[in-house]
């Protein structure tokens, strides 16, 4: 890859952001820029495809449609980067297991079909690992016009992001730092509860278990007095957002810590106003944000 291209990167926002939380791709677009990284738009990407249910129905076609997506980063010549965890998932282990040059050779049959090929020269990289890597924290810090200071959020990695770590290579599993630090380059205070390492819950088919699940994350959350969640996976912000009210519900337990998806609370401490962060949208909104916008300096600036 030429210098140049260096901080150019094929973006790969998936389906879910997309169609059910643009906000989350409008703070990306609005942040990566600022940090000196530019997307280049995926043209004729399809679903990564799903990492769970998909694959365990027929895992050929789902490599097949994953190694397609991969191949139009490499038309581009570009590493390509998602803003999903479940994404990153199905990207990261398709690339893993297409190093075997025989299901390589199988793949490409199902790709030749439609005149496509999967050659496996490019990385895929899940957002917060090109921030950290290609602009560093530094850069985070020093885009920052509404520092946070105060601000206690509490961190939630997910499971896709971090596991199985030799094919996710995204940090240590066992005690990963990547999101902590990127919440502290805002000026706010990153916290870890006790339950931090849980899943959502969302793929559990047994209905019992994602809310028993979600209620004991919560309520460490709550126990560390946190004003906010962050994550970065569409799949849990929908669970700790619309699935906290059914928490309330079936437990009597109203937690009320609103989500927030790390791109979005970066684009306001970058300065974007809070009423265009869509998070109009959320059940539960992040009102707690609004004291920096009289608060702080730089609390008007401009997008």
């Amino acid at each position: 890859m030429e210098a140049k291209d260096k901080k150019r990167f094929a973006f790969f926002p998936g389906c879910l952001i997309p169609a059910r939380y643009p906000a989350i791709e409008f703070a990306i677009r609005q942040t990566l820029p600022k940090l000196g990284i530019e997307l280049v738009d995926l043209e004729g990407a399809s679903c990564c495809p799903d990492p769970i249910y998909f694959k365990s129905k027929d895992k050929l076609s789902w490599l097949a449609l994953a190694a397609r997506n991969l191949s139009l980063a490499e038309e581009l010549g570009l590493d390509i980067f998602t803003n999903c965890s479940g994404c990153t998932a199905t990207l990261s282990e398709a690339r893993h297991l297409l190093d075997d040059a025989s299901l390589r050779a199988r793949t490409n049959v199902r790709l030749g079909r439609i005149g496509r090929q999967y050659l496996g020269k490019y990385r895929v990289r899940h957002i917060v690992t090109l921030v950290r890597d290609v602009a560093g924290y530094d850069a985070v810090r020093q885009s920052v016009v509404r520092p946070l200071k105060g601000l206690k959020v509490a961190i939630h990695y997910g499971c896709h992001l971090l596991k199985p770590s030799r094919i996710m290579q995204v940090d240590d599993p066992n005690n990963p730092t990547v999101l902590e630090n990127l919440v502290a380059a805002l000026g706010a205070t990153p916290v870890r509860h006790r339950n931090w390492y849980l899943c959502c819950g969302k793929a559990c088919q047994a209905e019992e278990v994602p809310s028993a699940m979600m209620r004991d994350l919560l309520h460490t959350v709550h126990n560390e007095q946190a004003d906010l969640l962050c994550l970065v996976c569409p799949t849990c912000f929908g669970q700790f957002d619309f699935g906290q009210l059914k928490i309330a519900q079936q437990f009597g337990a109203d937690f009320h810590t609103p989500p927030i998806y790390y791109f979005q609370l970066l684009a306001f401490a970058q300065g974007m106003p809070y009423d265009k962060l869509g998070f109009e949208r959320q059940r539960l909104k992040p009102e707690c944000l609004r004291r920096f916008e009289t608060s702080s300096p730089g609390a008007n600036g401009s997008p």
